[in-house]
């Protein structure tokens, strides 16, 4: 066992013998304890025949296991006011909670219990799945989701790992059975790729030793290394819309893949998006489609790189008769700040808000267990938060400008429009 202590945030790190990671950050503002399980076991682990396998195995890991029923999981965290929130991602599955500290250890080896020995009861597998398939109905009928999900298969190809569908289909849904879930599981869900944040009113060393003592005798190495490709280029426009008869809002998703996390540009490409849909009450996007032009309910952007190249996407909600003219408002901000680049004044502004928004990412115990398993995932190390002012301060206005001329060009765009009045297929 190995640990390592940093100054500042103060988190310590332990990595025990079968390769789990324990972060451990004590706090005592409140008498209560965050925990945090992540796997590397995400929706890029699943078959590309079984899309949705990860989400589904998270939706009933919970239900029942070798040393409690559903019913009794759920009753002993009812009991102590605990909710077990279990979220899946591309790369990730992680169950997460908060409660007393005086129940950290009970609610450890609860947590603990459904992660490394869950039974996937038929019944309750039939339950979910039927939820499952309900949830994507719904979505079907979600201008909001339509376009977005239509934008990442637009950006990477409906055969790409962040092309397709993280929920899956009705079809690969009623492929799962019990059996090829506790096969993903048994393949996915092991100590050699899990790290486990515990934040709050409890003492590093219990910690620890409580995490040790629910891990112990759990072995497995991890599965097999994923590649991201990186997306094709497209040299040119694409643009297709998805009718939907009877809203009274299309929504558009607009977007371009960009780059990595790890990647160094990082930090430019953040300030970047800051500037044109973030910013305020939605940066330059917001200011003229919004606040000028009064012609959206919304209007954002969002820059989510990852493992692989992650995409920027901006987001407009409008009425039906405003499409054209909001598509028009999006190119402008995009072309502009791409050719012209930022203001000095829109820089430091952006700067000085980031700057000061990282408290408000460590405000809470949950959110700042959030904040540590990203540092581990992508390897930033104990003292990130510390540093990452200074990285800010060091983005250059030439580096932000190089980075809306690397990606904003409204010629290379993929646009995605959902709503009533629209023509099923490639153009308006």
């Amino acid at each position: 066992m190995s640990t390592t202590v940093a100054a500042g945030l103060s988190p310590v790190r332990v990595r025990l013998d079968n390769r789990a990671v324990v972060i451990v950050q004590e706090t005592s503002a409140i008498p209560a304890v965050s925990i945090n399980a992540t796997f590397l076991a995400g929706g890029v682990y699943e078959p590309d025949a079984l899309t949705g396998l990860a989400y589904l195995t998270g939706r009933v890991i919970d239900r029942g296991t070798e040393r409690r029923t559903g019913d009794e999981v759920a009753g002993e965290l009812d009991q102590r006011g605990v909710s077990l929130r279990v979220g899946t991602t591309r790369h990730t599955m992680t169950l997460s909670c908060t409660c007393l500290a005086e129940d950290f250890e009970d609610v450890l080896a609860i947590v603990m219990d459904v992660a490394r020995r869950p039974t996937f009861p038929e019944e309750e597998l039939a339950k979910r799945r039927a939820e499952s398939i309900t949830a994507l109905r719904q979505d079907e009928d979600n201008p909001a989701v339509r376009a977005v999900e239509t934008l990442s298969e637009l950006l990477y190809g409906a055969e790409h790992l962040y092309g397709r569908g993280a929920k899956g289909s009705v079809e690969t849904l009623e492929r799962i059975d019990r059996q090829t879930i506790a096969g993903f599981h048994a393949r996915c869900i092991r100590p050699a790729v899990l790290s486990l944040a515990v934040v709050g009113d409890v003492e590093t060393t219990r910690a620890i030793d409580c995490a040790a003592i629910e891990i112990e005798g759990w072995t497995g190495a991890p599965a097999g290394p994923i590649v991201v490709p990186p997306p094709a280029a497209q040299p040119v426009r694409r643009v297709r819309t998805i009718p939907m008869p009877g809203k009274v809002q299309t929504d558009i998703a607009y977007g371009f893949t960009t780059i990595r996390r790890l990647d160094p540009r990082y930090y430019s490409y953040w300030m970047m998006n800051n500037i044109l849909g973030q910013f305020g009450l939605g940066g330059r996007l917001a200011d003229n489609i919004r606040e000028r032009q009064g012609m959206a309910y919304y209007a954002f952007s969002s820059f989510d790189p990852t493992v692989g190249e992650g995409p920027l996407v901006v987001r407009a909600g409008v009425d039906p008769k405003n499409v054209e003219r909001a598509i028009e408002a999006i190119d402008t901000e995009v072309r502009q700040l791409g050719e012209r680049g930022p203001t000095g004044l829109e820089v430091e502004e952006t700067r000085a808000y980031l700057i000061g928004s990282i408290p408000r990412l460590l405000e809470t115990n949950y959110s700042i267990a959030g904040f540590l398993q990203s540092c581990e995932q992508f390897g930033l190390g104990l003292d990130y938060d510390r540093r990452l002012p200074a990285l800010l301060e060091s983005v250059t206005m030439d580096e932000i400008r190089l980075a809306a001329a690397e990606v904003l060009r409204p010629e290379r765009a993929a646009i995605a429009i959902a709503g009533p009045d629209l023509i099923d297929g490639s153009g308006r």
